[in-house]
């Protein structure tokens, strides 16, 4: 009896120990290989951080920087790529370290006080500095972008000049932040997590993909194994319960954060798609309403969720553009 019991214990860590050992990285597929082709990089305190730059007409001045979410990358902008680069003469988008096919150092600790340095680190690598920049972003990069509104307008200590900022379907409010169950157990499994982080797969990364796009805009197979790959890109998935320490920032630094949105005299804009089950509109919304006088709004159609620019990318520069615009 005993030795049967080992026997099927070994059955079923043999598969298990494999995994573990080795699960092999998926090939770019061409959009990828062309992003990453066309793409740059710089140093960052050792690491490479890669951001994709273009040029757009030259009798514009504006530039734009584009801050991706969790856990995707800067290909999350590849649909308003080029609307963008028709409105504005510099369009940016880094992907952060831990992110697409930025370095996944490991171990490390992740914050998001790391990540907007990078972020001023890479504007003064392109000689931007000194120039006032329009931020746009999504998720993650909502919270990176509150960091270096703080740090511009609080502390004076930021290296960064903020012209504006609109945000789209972030954690802004950890009170009406819902985390899916993997990113809860991702996080706060201690031991256990880097173990899971080697055992999530393409499928169980689709299904919780799929769970944060609306019934009727939904990514295509090829779409969700690009983003699958620029996740398992020099072995992100390894970093994920890592990086998503972001969430407990959120909470701890809730005051620093949300106190900049809510005090700030820069335009300031939200683009939100009302299906969004992480950051639910009954809930959301009425906080950043209440909280945020300042700022205006766009409501995408009802059917749109958490990852409006992929979406509903036609709604959601039209958004954008309205805004841009308007001062």
């Amino acid at each position: 009896m005993t030795r049967e019991w080992w026997l099927h214990v070994a059955l079923l860590c043999v598969p298990l120990v494999a995994v573990y050992l080795h699960v092999p990285q998926p090939q770019l597929s061409r959009a990828l290989h062309t992003w990453r082709a066309t793409g740059r990089s710089f140093s960052f305190r050792g690491n490479s951080i890669f951001y994709k730059e273009a040029v757009g007409p030259v009798g514009s001045s504006d530039t734009v920087v584009l801050l991706h979410g969790f856990p995707t990358s800067s290909y999350d902008w590849h649909k308003i790529w080029e609307p963008l680069k028709q409105r504005f003469h510099r369009v940016i988008a880094p992907d952060f370290l831990g992110f697409g096919f930025s370095d996944k150092p490991r171990p490390h600790a992740y914050s998001i006080f790391e990540q907007a340095s990078i972020v001023e680190a890479l504007l003064s690598h392109l000689d931007l500095a000194e120039q006032k920049v329009n931020l746009l972003s999504h998720d993650y990069g909502d919270t990176v972008a509150l960091e270096l509104l703080y740090r511009s307008e609080q502390n004076r200590s930021g290296h960064l000049a903020i012209n504006s900022l609109c945000l789209s379907n972030g954690g802004i409010f950890p009170e009406t932040h819902y985390p899916r169950f993997l990113q809860k157990l991702l996080k706060d499994c201690g031991f256990i997590s880097p173990l899971l982080t080697r055992l999530i797969n393409f499928h169980l990364f689709s299904r919780g993909i799929g769970e944060v796009f609306g019934p009727y805009t939904q990514p295509t197979e090829a779409e969700h194994w690009d983003m699958w790959t620029s996740v398992r890109f020099n072995d992100g998935n390894l970093v994920l319960d890592s990086v998503l320490q972001y969430i407990n920032q959120r909470l701890t630094h809730r005051d620093r954060w949300v106190g900049a949105l809510t005090s700030t005299l820069t335009p300031l804009h939200l683009i939100y798609g009302p299906l969004d089950p992480v950051n639910p509109s009954n809930q959301f919304l009425h906080r950043y309403q209440t909280l945020v006088h300042r700022s205006t709004i766009s409501i995408l159609d009802e059917h749109i969720s958490h990852y409006p620019q992929l979406e509903d990318p036609t709604g959601f520069m039209n958004a954008y553009l309205s805004f841009i615009n308007s001062f």
